[in-house]
């Protein structure tokens, strides 16, 4: 099974998330052993951000990284384990707000495919880049 990373960079839909991850120097990080559970946002997601967002994020390297650990917590959560919980704690610090209600929602965005396996965790798609506060 591949890593977090390897998995992003072969699936369709990810470029974005991949260049901002190398961007904010991340890699090694998401390829260590975790494990992790990231909510990853689609290519669409990171489009319909304001324009120049993306740009000046990349300009910006520790905001962006802020940005990117807020989509990542530690250890592996399938959807079952956060049905059970409101929020769970980002590695940023800040919580994100979990509803599995009618539809498996954190804090703004919606997933669009959960429980993706990979060697270090777990990968929820989500359909809208999530900010803090």
């Amino acid at each position: 099974m591949a890593d977090i990373v390897d998995i992003a960079v072969s699936a369709d839909g990810f470029k974005t998330l991949v260049a901002a991850v190398k961007a904010a120097n991340l890699v090694e990080a998401l390829k260590s052993p975790g494990p992790f559970t990231v909510f990853a946002p689609t290519d669409d997601a990171f489009a319909a951000l304001p324009p120049g967002t993306i740009k000046t994020l990349v300009q910006n390297t520790p905001q962006l990284a802020r940005i990117l650990t807020f989509h990542v917590v530690s250890g592996k959560l399938m959807k079952a384990d956060l049905e059970k919980v409101n929020s769970v704690i980002s590695l940023e610090g800040s919580p994100i707000r979990i509803n599995c209600g009618e539809e498996f929602e954190v804090k703004n965005a919606t997933v669009i495919a959960a429980d993706i396996e990979a060697d270090n965790g777990v990968i929820h798609v989500i359909d809208r880049v999530i900010l803090m506060g």
